[in-house]
């Protein structure tokens, strides 16, 4: 494990700054600087949204803009998995999202797709695509085919709003499928996850309690041999369901990185209330049990690239200034060798407290900092319904971060980790003899010779894969792991720096 006690705690340690001492003097500072360009607001819907876009994310020394092309499994785009958006863009030959990357590339700005990862749907009229998920794996369907995620109290539907269950392996992997379209078929520089985690609605802060879908159950009680039914609070069924959400940001990551390894990964991170000192520890801070989802976890394996945190906090409200300082600790002290980037709520705060946070973003060691969001930059601009009283707030603050905490002119960190590798990946699949699907079956990792490292156990998703990343080059031995002992079939591999071994492990009748 690469992390330290005291980080795993939240404490406030002394930075390891990634950009410690002045840069050189004919070198721009590293920092990701970024604008959230939401879907639901201006900004894409046509060429001429895009144009202004790319000007005023030009102005504000952008060098990323996170362009939500993914809200509810379709796409603001022509060419992916996800069908096209229903949205009033203009119509094709229109492409929203190539439209964004011809733009802002030609400006010296990368675009991340912004992909909500598991909400399905949400409203009273279905899609029109036949193949959205929503008509084909929504209420309509049943069994293994239905994907709904589905609350302790039988709920699917929270309003209109519906939710894909990460322990539902099909949908899974249509997830991957469809992300892969993205970074296929797009010169996106990457991906950034958003709903990447169970959903909110749950009956207390410090529990979570969706995950109840038949699969689900089914799945967890063929792993852990029980027939009860887990309570809400039982903490092998929240870790379970919690694996299950970083077995498809694995999943996703190592997708991505066999297509092109220098797109990036990064994950919108969650940091609701007071950071992980005011609760003891990462283990007891909301993120981690209202919604399941462990993002220092994957900093720590290294299956995401970035996280970009949503830090959405009123600094004019002591507490939630207190919230946000502690965050701040939390994310640098657990970067874990890559990328924490904080984000600030433009549309919660006027200019004093934005500039204030940005300040304060700067201060504590960040690999940079993104606004949310480009369609409100004010709280003033949210109150408002007047397009000129958001651009004159957007002008305003602008302004005020170029002449303060954003004034220098930045370029994209380097991902030493993908530009410079000293470490490599593993994938592959378990394959039974009975010829069932390998759920959730242990395989054993052992480095041999001189490669350096100890033995280790990776478990096989919902259709049998798995993986391992950040791996020490050189020879390992894989095999099943059958009733607490070593299987036949092992299959030996040599990992190499910077690219994916492939392992194929069969196994008896498991």
């Amino acid at each position: 494990m690469r992390r330290s006690l005291a980080a795993v705690l939240g404490l406030a340690l002394v930075p390891a700054l990634a950009l410690a001492g002045p840069a050189a003097a004919d070198e721009p500072e590293e920092q990701f600087r970024a604008l959230w360009v939401d879907a639901f607001n201006v900004g894409i819907y046509t060429p001429e949204q895009v144009t202004t876009l790319v000007e005023d994310a030009s102005e504000l020394g952008v060098n990323a803009l996170i362009v939500q092309v993914g809200r509810r499994f379709d796409c603001f785009c022509n060419d992916a998995l996800y069908p096209r958006t229903d949205a009033a863009v203009d119509p094709a030959p229109y492409d929203p999202l190539a439209e964004v990357i011809d733009v802002a590339h030609a400006a010296g700005i990368e675009v991340h797709a912004w992909v909500n990862a598991t909400t399905l749907w949400n409203s009273a009229t279905p899609p029109t695509s036949p193949e959205h998920a929503f008509n084909a794996h929504g209420p309509s369907a049943t069994g293994a085919d239905r994907w709904l995620n589905q609350r302790a109290d039988g709920t699917e539907l929270v309003g209109n709003n519906s939710y894909i269950d990460p322990a539902n392996p099909a949908a899974v992997d249509y997830v991957v499928e469809a992300i892969s379209s993205i970074t296929d078929n797009y010169d996106v520089d990457g991906v950034n996850l958003d709903y990447i985690r169970y959903p909110d609605y749950s009956a207390g802060e410090f529990q979570n309690d969706w995950g109840y879908s038949e699969t689900s159950l089914a799945r967890f009680a063929a792993e852990t041999g029980r027939t009860d039914r887990p309570a809400v609070t039982d903490e092998e069924f929240s870790q379970w369901r919690r694996d299950q959400v970083s077995a498809l940001v694995r999943k996703i990551y190592v997708a991505m990185y066999g297509s092109d390894p220098s797109d990036r990964l990064s994950i919108n991170g969650i940091t609701y209330a007071f950071g992980p000192v005011s609760y003891g520890g990462w283990e007891n801070a909301r993120p981690y049990t209202n919604v399941l989802q462990d993002w220092v976890g994957w900093l720590d394996e290294g299956i995401i690239d970035t996280v970009t945190a949503m830090n959405y906090k009123r600094n004019w409200m002591p507490a939630q200034a207190q919230m946000f300082t502690e965050w701040n600790d939390a994310l640098v002290a657990n970067r874990a060798d890559r990328h924490v980037v904080n984000g600030p709520a433009l549309y919660l705060n006027e200019l004093p407290d934005i500039v204030a946070q940005a300040e304060e973003t700067v201060a504590a060691g960040f690999d940079g900092w993104s606004g949310y969001s480009y369609a409100n930059f004010s709280a003033t601009a949210t109150a408002s319904t007047d397009p000129a009283v958001k651009d004159a707030e957007r002008e305003a603050v602008t302004a005020a971060l170029r002449a303060g905490p954003l004034a220098d002119d930045v370029v994209v960190p380097e991902m030493e980790w993908k530009t410079q590798p000293t470490a490599g990946l593993l994938e592959g699949t378990v394959t039974l003899g009975t010829g069932a699907v390998a759920d959730q079956v242990e395989v054993q990792v052992q480095p041999l010779g001189r490669t350096p490292g100890e033995s280790f156990t990776v478990t096989t998703d919902g259709s049998g894969w798995f993986a391992a990343v950040d791996l020490a080059p050189g020879r390992y031995r894989l095999r099943v792991v059958e009733d607490g002992a070593t299987g036949a079939g092992a299959t030996v591999i040599v990992v190499a720096a910077g690219v994916i071994t492939p392992a194929e492990v069969t196994a008896g009748g498991v």
